[in-house]
């Protein structure tokens, strides 16, 4: 009888110790999870050139042929729209990019600034998300009337909507086309035409809006550049919002209506 008991007594000091560590295991892969900053990976678009980098705060498509990426994704929260100091840093290129991205001194006295693709305001709530998007990897030739103009004011609306809808998801590019004029010993590409999409995805009613915009200065106002995300579908070639349901995806990739979004 005693021997007995001792079994018994070893196998539930056994299960108990096993479950232990199933447990501990399973709270840090779960841990892990939740706590990803690149965030809905679901949400990223297709890739035409096969090299997706995923930065901890945005993810991108680097495109080799035309020195920068096809586009940058990100999630920025209304949680996120704070301001910390922060000392600019040094353009860098990124280490992720397996082909080397373009270096920072094809810009030198080329005439374009070093436009962001994910803006460095939309990630100063802390310094390793602002540092992040100083890689050259996440930068675009533009020229200054257009980068601290028209091109700004619609970062700005982005964050006056993300304050508004508390969580938007956001893709930038510019459209890489052949014959582009380009800058530098590494030639990289000057876009013609930037584009910016934004799906609202945490309401009742998952929207999108899509912009798209020649590469010059404008004063015109930002409603007159929507346009449907099918038509920069067709001019990237990159497919959006694939993992979204067909129904809805479908939806909102041909809609070009601005009404159901904030512009004032």
């Amino acid at each position: 009888m005693k021997s007995r008991k001792t079994v018994y007594t070893i196998i539930t000091l056994l299960v108990a110790v096993g479950f232990y560590f199933y447990d501990g295991y399973a709270f840090e892969t779960g841990s892990s999870n939740r706590t990803e900053n690149t965030a809905d990976f679901n949400f990223l678009p297709t890739s035409t050139t096969g090299q997706v980098v995923h930065h901890q705060f945005y993810s991108l498509s680097y495109n080799e042929k035309y020195e920068q990426a096809e586009w940058v994704a990100y999630e920025l929260t209304s949680k996120q729209l704070l301001s910390i100091p922060a000392k600019r840093p040094y353009f860098e290129q990124d280490p992720k990019v397996t082909t080397q991205s373009a270096h920072y001194k094809n810009f030198k006295n080329s005439g374009y600034n070093k436009g962001h693709l994910c803006p460095a305001g939309d990630r100063k709530f802390s310094v390793e998300a602002y540092n992040e998007t100083f890689f050259t990897s996440n930068i675009s030739p533009q020229t200054y009337e257009f980068n601290s103009g028209v091109w700004n004011r619609l970062e700005e609306k982005v964050r006056y909507w993300t304050q508004k809808y508390q969580k938007l998801y956001v893709v930038t590019g510019g459209v890489l086309t052949p014959n582009l004029k380009t800058i530098g010993t590494e030639k990289v590409a000057v876009p013609k035409y930037f584009y910016k999409i934004i799906l609202d995805y945490n309401g009742a009613e998952t929207k999108a809006i899509a912009f798209l915009m020649p590469h010059e200065k404008s004063d015109k106002g930002l409603y007159q550049f929507v346009t449907n995300i099918d038509e920069i579908e067709i001019l990237t070639g990159i497919d959006f919002f694939q993992e979204l349901p067909d129904e809805i995806e479908n939806e909102i990739e041909k809609l070009s209506n601005y009404k159901k979004w904030a512009f004032k």
